[in-house]
């Protein structure tokens, strides 16, 4: 059985950082495209970052020049680097990633894991 396994959320200040991770566990053979979405109160859920298997990015314009996505292919792990958050950051953050698991590519998404910017 494959998971998605996040973590790194918290309460933390503006202007500060944090870094979530996401490990895909399970008997994988590979990880196509790996990111993370957000949901905030009353929104819909949005991509925050992406990263494909050759490392090519994309991001909301909302997190450009704040946030990093990267990953670590021999690990089937992502990471989002997160710098001078901002109160409107506050989400529940979700891992999402496209595995090659039992003959076929899927999709798959993390429990979700809290962020929260205090003023």
């Amino acid at each position: 059985q494959v998971q998605l396994v996040e973590s790194g959320g918290g309460l933390v200040q503006a202007g500060g950082s944090l870094r979530l991770s996401c490990a895909a566990s399970g008997s994988i053979f590979s990880a196509n495209a790996m990111g993370w979405y957000r949901q905030a109160p009353g929104k819909q859920r949005e991509l925050v970052a992406r990263i494909t298997s050759d490392g090519s990015t994309n991001y909301a314009d909302s997190v450009k020049g704040r946030f990093t996505i990267s990953r670590d292919n021999a690990k089937n792990t992502v990471y989002l680097h997160m710098n001078s958050l901002k109160p409107e950051d506050t989400a529940v953050y979700y891992c999402h990633a496209v595995l090659y698991y039992s003959g076929t590519y899927s999709d798959y998404w993390g429990q979700g894991t809290q962020v929260t910017v205090s003023s």
